[in-house]
């Protein structure tokens, strides 16, 4: 029996909805942000993937950050691969930082991969793409994009955004946006979507 990986769920309560997915076949990574101080919350250390100074269009983003992050999940990837689970069998997800790092990530990781689950999240570091993509492996990657309507943190404004920039990157074809009538959580709708996602990108070999 074969093992696949959905990596990156960077939150506790994310993680704890995610458990009542659970395919046989199917190996969860669930790796969690490192503390460090973020300007958002006047520099007091919390989980945090990279630094944010804000959540608006027009703030300065943490670049250095965001891909040294980015290389922490290509090398989990890296790892995976090497003990023999081929990429495009691999999925990338997350919630919130941890959604916006997966996309990231998956756009600028030079192995296809299986595809990208993104809820109520954005894409970081946006206007460097489709450049940042290079020769853009995963143009055909499926995508499971959700948000949630009354979102007070990532507003829906900012998914709608992702959505429109993602679909002149990738092929818009593959791109899947959801909302739902939730603010910035998940909810039972939700994870079933996702649970049919992975089933549907990973089928049983």
């Amino acid at each position: 029996m074969d093992l696949e990986i959905v990596g990156k769920l960077v939150r506790h309560v994310w993680a704890e909805s995610f458990s009542s997915i659970r395919l046989p076949y199917v190996k969860y990574i669930c790796p969690h942000a490192p503390k460090m101080p973020v300007q958002l919350k006047n520099f007091v250390s919390v989980p945090s993937w990279f630094d944010l100074t804000g959540l608006s269009l027009d703030v300065v983003e943490d670049e250095t950050g965001i891909k040294k992050a980015a290389d922490c999940i290509k090398a989990i990837i890296e790892y995976e691969i090497k003990n023999g689970i081929p990429s495009h069998r691999i999925i990338l997800g997350g919630f919130s930082q941890g959604g916006a790092l997966s996309l990231y990530t998956a756009l600028t990781c030079r192995h296809k991969l299986g595809g990208v689950i993104a809820l109520s999240c954005w894409l970081p570091l946006h206007k460097s793409f489709p450049q940042a993509a290079g020769s853009n492996v995963n143009k055909d990657i499926s995508i499971l994009q959700c948000h949630g309507e009354k979102d007070p943190v990532i507003t829906l404004r900012f998914g709608v955004m992702t959505s429109k920039k993602l679909k002149a990157i990738i092929n818009p074809t593959n791109i899947q946006f959801i909302t739902y009538l939730m603010q910035h959580c998940t909810c039972k709708e939700e994870m079933a979507a996702v649970e049919d996602f992975i089933a549907k990108q990973l089928p049983p070999v």
